[in-house]
């Protein structure tokens, strides 16, 4: 796999404190210490912003991206990708890499690719590249079936692990971490709150993510408990943080995902959760002892899961416990990025001085 000795490594995502979780990931790196280690430039190819915006960072992005291989003549290029926005503006960046002859690194981050209009593009490009990141062996199995040629690893996304501590009794509040949309299983949640009340008549939501709040919003009121329900909008690094201490169960009953951020980040925080077993999910889950599985849509067990970990405080704190030192043994920093930085060293890169 080593070819030659590269003096740089380029990097291409989202701009910093870009919601999703590409710029997470990529934060994640930055503080844990990956940029110190390694020669990094990275770049931004998009934003939060809107169409006009996002052209004009793009445009930016590919004069820099041309700058950086002409100085640097060869470098290792890590590109990541979703199937939600700017794929053909990735393939652009891809094309110009593997037409510089500069190994490619393309690392997938969360939902659809399964439903591409045209995976045969996709596939091109992950044949072609030295090597395939993934965050779960369920997405990695789904580029083996698009690309058999394809070098795909999983590498675990890195993620802080709080220090274990004695909490203080929380509150009866449920945190849904996510996009406010049908997919994610939000509106099952509200059910499942409203039939949780009569039992747990303290019971407390909050919703953090953007989306279409207006619906779910109307939906609570439905329901009757609007009063119960409390959104904040997208939230950052801190605000992340602050629910999560301050929550008694994380939930995501989602329909699909790849591997959630939001929930490596409520397991790291020592916080059961209750989630549902699609995509990468079954793979850090385990049913009743680092957390609770409910089948998608299934807001029976959901309600009476809640229940359960908000009635019975101490098998939410062994829950918790096991999946916050699940979360230590998987994707702390200290385990999780050696990983990517095997790849790294294999193509040839230099470590920084």
């Amino acid at each position: 796999m080593k070819h030659a000795i590269y003096p740089r490594l380029v990097m291409l995502g989202a701009a910093p404190e870009t919601r999703g979780s590409i710029a997470t990931v990529v934060d994640a790196y930055r503080a844990h210490g990956l940029f110190k280690r390694w020669p990094i430039d990275y770049i931004a190819m998009y934003g939060d912003g809107g169409l006009p915006h996002n052209l004009t960072l793009s445009m930016k992005a590919l004069r820099e991206f041309g700058v950086r291989l002409a100085r640097y003549r060869q470098a290792v290029v890590h590109l990541h990708t979703a199937a939600s926005r700017g794929l053909l503006r990735d393939a652009l960046f891809m094309a110009a890499t593997l037409a510089a002859r500069c190994p490619l690194i393309v690392q997938l981050h969360g939902t659809g690719f399964e439903r591409l209009r045209d995976p045969a593009l996709m596939g091109f490009f992950l044949e072609r590249a030295a090597c395939v990141v993934a965050p779960s062996e369920s997405l990695r199995s789904w580029i083996r079936g698009i690309a058999r040629r394809a070098h795909a690893v999983c590498v675990p996304n890195p993620v802080a692990v709080a220090p274990e501590a004695q909490r203080e009794p929380r509150p009866n509040l449920v945190l849904f971490l996510g996009r406010l949309e049908a997919a994610k299983g939000v509106f099952d949640v509200l059910e499942a709150v409203s039939a949780l009340r009569p039992t747990v008549p303290d019971v407390r939501l909050v919703c953090a993510g953007d989306g279409d709040r207006v619906a779910v919003a109307r939906y609570a009121e439905r329901l009757g408990i609007a009063d119960a329900v409390k959104f904040t909008g997208w939230v950052g690094p801190s605000g992340k943080r602050a629910l999560l201490e301050a929550a008694a169960v994380f939930v995501l009953p989602s329909y699909e995902e790849a591997m959630p951020m939001s929930l490596l980040e409520a397991m790291s925080a020592g916080l059961p959760a209750i989630v549902s077993p699609v995509g990468g999910i079954p793979e850090v889950v385990v049913d009743g002892v680092t957390g609770f599985l409910v089948a998608p849509g299934d807001t029976a067990s959901l309600q009476r899961l809640l229940r359960k970990v908000l009635l019975d405080r101490g098998l939410a704190a062994r829950i918790g416990a096991a999946a916050r030192e699940s979360a230590r043994l998987r994707f702390a920093p200290e385990r999780a990025l050696p990983k990517l930085e095997e790849i790294y060293a294999a193509l040839g890169l230099k470590e920084a001085a």
